[in-house]
């Protein structure tokens, strides 16, 4: 095959067909291997649709007869609708759109032979909720949920296909449900409070018991095992290893300068405040946070910090209207988000107002580039990693398949939107920027490359501007090294206390 950057990859239920998205120069495309059950051996890749837009999925049959994909061809932009066709020979067999504005996402097939009831989510309510839909026969089910609050999401489909594992979030909590397809009964799940790992974490399994990889401020990921009726865990499948007495995390929420509300995870020291604060972005941004183990917050309130972790505006699971408030005007609502919550935290008492930091990776770490552009006089100081400083240069750089999501994120390409681009990337601020800033880069990532960092530090420097960019040497997932992770977060802490010590 020529080049590409992968997007996707699944297998049929019985093994026998493999597909893929990949993505390069002239678009996305859909590969299909047919693989011998018996020797495992597989085929010639054969490729059975190309768009230049973006394309997800895909999802097979038990068999592998069809493959369904989300198009966005309709859209344009990141609002997919459902494409199915013949595995064998590409041809289309149905397409299910709810119209303009809305989307739609794939989940699984019947785990049934010979059952083409696919599990698929709509957002047409304004919230994502799952229903069933035959691409042979045209039938779709929505699921009676309407008494549940917040968005809906498939977890997975039991082996005799009478049953469905949902997720609800709400306000970013979740809580699973039992749906049985035939009677249309739904039964809350009585499990542990915190976070199921919702996509491929929790599934069915044997002896009627569901298991999920399961976590929470202050347990770290491990994976138990909940009573198949009641949802109550009944034991430890794999424990997590012992870890300090960690911080709980409690949910707060705030309003933005529109008097939309904003949902926060808070966890605070020891002491009284006002403390200095770490506000903290998730990337994405087609993310959300929910309350998990994480030892690098741990590690700022261990050290007296609070710390504040927002879903901002384009955070998924808060609605369609609130994740695409950014769409086509990035960095605009996610900076009033970053600033109410700033004034929140002061008005509480919470934050020092002249010792709050920001930082974010990835997404995040873009952010914290941009607040400091936009707001010089709010922050104390910025923690970037592996961040974006130019939207323009990333979309030159980063692999296919980013081009393709920003395409769709931004609604063009830099010659297309160049007033778009240029508003929304943190190098056009650099001469407003006041605080301290570090990044912690990669020279090999390809979702967020480094040429843009360059340009940054430069322009930066040449500005007399306070600014310190360490290097590494792998690409974005740069946390799979556990010494190198500990070394970023060292660097991180060793900054701040420079900031709010600097003659210390």
């Amino acid at each position: 095959m020529p080049l590409y950057a992968s997007s996707a990859l699944t297998f049929s239920r019985t093994g026998n067909r493999l597909g893929m998205i990949v993505a390069n120069a002239e678009g996305f495309h859909l590969y299909l291997q047919d693989i011998d059950t018996e020797t495992h051996a597989p085929g010639a890749p054969r490729e059975v649709y190309s768009s230049k837009r973006i394309v997800r999925g895909p999802v097979l049959s038990s068999n592998g007869e069809i493959v369904v994909i989300g198009s966005s061809d309709r859209s344009g932009s990141l609002e997919l609708s459902l494409l199915a066709l013949d595995a064998a020979t590409g041809r289309q067999i149905g397409e299910l759109w709810d119209g303009a504005q809305t989307g739609m996402a794939t989940f699984m097939f019947s785990p049934l032979a010979r059952d083409f009831r696919l599990l698929a989510t709509s957002n047409r309510s304004g919230v994502h909720r799952p229903f069933l839909w035959n691409p042979l026969t045209g039938e779709r089910t929505n699921l009676q949920l309407d008494e549940l609050e917040g968005e809906i999401l498939p977890v997975d489909w039991s082996a005799d296909g009478q049953r469905l594992l949902l997720v609800q979030f709400s306000q970013a909590v979740q809580r699973l449900y039992l749906y049985d397809v035939e009677a249309h009964k739904l039964t809350r799940l009585e499990h542990p409070s915190g976070t199921i790992a919702y996509y491929g974490g929790a599934f069915f399994g044997p002896e009627g018991e569901i298991f999920t990889v399961w976590q929470d401020a202050t347990h770290p990921s491990q994976l138990i095992a909940l009573d198949g009726e009641t949802g109550r865990q009944v034991r430890t499948v794999l424990a997590a290893g012992e870890v300090p007495q960690s911080h709980p995390w409690f949910s707060i929420a705030f309003p933005s300068s529109d008097g939309q509300l904003i949902q926060g995870w808070l966890s605070l020291p020891e002491g009284e405040g006002p403390f200095p604060t770490i506000l903290h972005t998730h990337g994405g941004p087609t993310a959300v946070t929910t309350e998990v183990f994480s030892p690098a917050n741990q590690l700022w309130v261990d050290h007296g910090f609070a710390l504040l972790t927002i879903n901002y505006r384009g955070s998924t699971t808060f609605g369609r209207d609130f994740e695409k408030k950014i769409w086509g005007d990035l960095g605009h609502w996610e900076i009033e988000d970053m600033v109410a919550a700033r004034n929140w935290l002061v008005e509480q008492g919470i934050a020092q107002p002249d010792c709050i930091f920001l930082t974010g990776w990835s997404y995040g770490g873009y952010l914290t580039l941009l607040g400091l552009g936009k707001g010089p006089d709010l922050w104390a100081g910025g923690m970037a990693g592996i961040a974006i400083a130019d939207w323009t240069m990333s979309y030159e750089d980063s692999a296919d398949t980013l081009r393709g999501y920003q395409l769709a994120l931004f609604g063009g390409t830099p010659e297309e939107k160049p007033d778009l681009y240029r508003d929304a990337s943190p190098i056009t601020y650099v001469e407003q920027v006041n605080a301290p800033v570090l990044i912690i880069q990669g020279r090999n990532d390809t979702r967020t490359p480094a040429r843009p960092i360059h340009a940054y530090e430069a322009r930066m420097k040449a500005l007399g501007k306070p600014i310190e960019v360490q290097w590494f040497d792998s690409g974005h997932l740069s946390f799979s090294d556990v010494e190198q992770a500990i070394n970023h977060y060292e660097s991180m802490l060793s900054f701040a206390y420079k900031v709010l010590h600097p003659t210390g």
